[in-house]
């Protein structure tokens, strides 16, 4: 018999200027993205009481205390990115670890982290 794996995802977003060091194009200068961000979360084992993995608004109120360290930024101005580039894959893997003490003992683990600057583009961040 297959065992269960339930897969929460929430999604927010954040405004923030950067620019890529050694891009050798346009994106080097300054310029501003308003960023989208996915968590997603995953368990194998629902709550007794409620029958959740894992509140929703748990995970967007852990989701919003790390993106207002981002929003409205400069992001290379940033300690996080002040010498690392504030790509969107670095992007995505700062959120991860940012967020990712905030699950210890819950049922719920942090399986990843998803930043996207446009629509049609998105860098995912995950630990295997």
């Amino acid at each position: 018999m297959a065992s269960p794996l339930w897969r929460l995802a929430v999604r927010s977003d954040f405004s923030a200027g950067h620019a890529l060091r050694h891009y050798e194009g346009k994106c080097e200068s300054p310029h501003g993205h308003n960023f989208a961000v996915e968590v997603v979360v995953e368990g194998e084992k629902l709550s007794e009481d409620t029958e959740l993995l894992m509140d929703f608004k748990e995970i967007k109120t852990m989701l919003k205390a790390v993106l207002e360290q981002l929003d409205h930024k400069d992001l290379n101005l940033t300690p996080m990115f002040s010498e690392k580039n504030p790509s969107s894959e670095n992007i995505a893997a700062w959120i991860y670890k940012q967020m990712q003490p905030g699950f210890e003992g819950k049922r719920a683990r942090l399986y990843s982290v998803s930043v996207s600057e446009k629509a049609a583009q998105t860098a995912t961040y995950m630990e295997i």
